[in-house]
């Protein structure tokens, strides 16, 4: 009898020394351009601040944070309509930098009336082309730098081309020579390939799955095409001036759904197995 009991307890504690899983858990920092990880029960679905969001079927999912995001992010996790947690989640500011662009092609600043037919319509193609999603996570890679040089700009900070306020930059700027490799920095799908748009000339958009995406601009080549996957280190074009361009460089930026967010900070959030050297 003595070894039937203690027979049982070892078989029951193992069973108690397991905690049972939170229906949220949330890694990263919650800051203005920042990515958070999500995890929640398989089956369970997201929102944020009433939106839902991509959960694959493990349960993992993505939350961006946008440049000028100052109230709190309301999360909500559901299953079966019954709401299993709510949460206010409190976004630190940054301060940002001012950065001034001058010799721009006026044209390039205050675009002629004859260019606003051309330019609606390639922004409704590259919304069209971010509103596609990869429900599997391709991001799980890591993140690489697409590019090699000096960093000539960074996300957020407010623009004055030509004397002139404008939007703010919302990419990382990588001053790589001419013709220089540019390279998928994780695995996804290319949703948008195009030679020569009006402000992004040589533009690509590849979708890492679960709303996040990565689109790289001023190309010199596109040697990719859309629907076409491609791996970590793959090249999928060449460094340029084209677009709205002083000079040869990669503008890298990246959106979660319609959230613009800081490459540099999903770097630090999601780093490659096997982290490159900084260009």
């Amino acid at each position: 009898m003595r070894y039937l009991l203690l027979g049982l307890c070892l078989l029951v504690q193992p069973v108690l020394a397991i905690k049972p899983q939170p229906p949220l858990r949330l890694t990263g920092e919650a800051v203005q351009g920042g990515l958070l990880l999500g995890q929640t029960y398989p089956g369970a679905t997201v929102e944020v601040d009433g939106r839902p969001v991509p959960v694959d079927e493990t349960g993992r999912f993505l939350l961006g944070i946008g440049r000028d995001q100052k109230g709190p992010l309301r999360v909500e996790v559901l299953r079966d309509q019954q709401v299993l947690e709510r949460r206010a989640l409190p976004v630190k500011a940054r301060e940002y930098a001012i950065q001034r662009i001058n010799g721009l092609p006026p044209k390039k600043v205050s675009p002629p009336a004859e260019t606003l037919a051309r330019i609606r319509q390639e922004a409704a193609r590259v919304r069209k082309a971010r509103a596609q999603t990869d429900h599997k996570p391709r991001w799980q890679t890591g993140f690489i730098w697409p590019a090699r040089g000096p960093i000539s700009g960074v996300y957020g900070s407010q623009r004055i081309l030509n004397g002139q306020p404008r939007r703010p930059h919302y990419g990382v700027d990588i001053a790589a020579g001419e013709g220089a490799p540019v390279i998928a920095p994780a695995d996804g799908w290319v949703r948008l390939a195009e030679p020569d748009l009006y402000f992004s000339g040589g533009t690509v958009i590849v979708d890492h799955g679960l709303g996040l995406s990565s689109t790289f601009l001023h190309m010199s080549a596109v040697t990719v095409a859309p629907g076409q996957f491609v791996h970590q280190g793959d090249r999928i074009g060449a460094v340029g001036a084209t677009g709205r361009a002083t000079g040869p460089h990669l503008d890298w930026r990246m959106n979660w759904l319609d959230q613009r967010i800081d490459p540099q900070q999903v770097l630090r959030i999601l780093p490659a197995r096997k982290q490159e050297a900084k260009p």
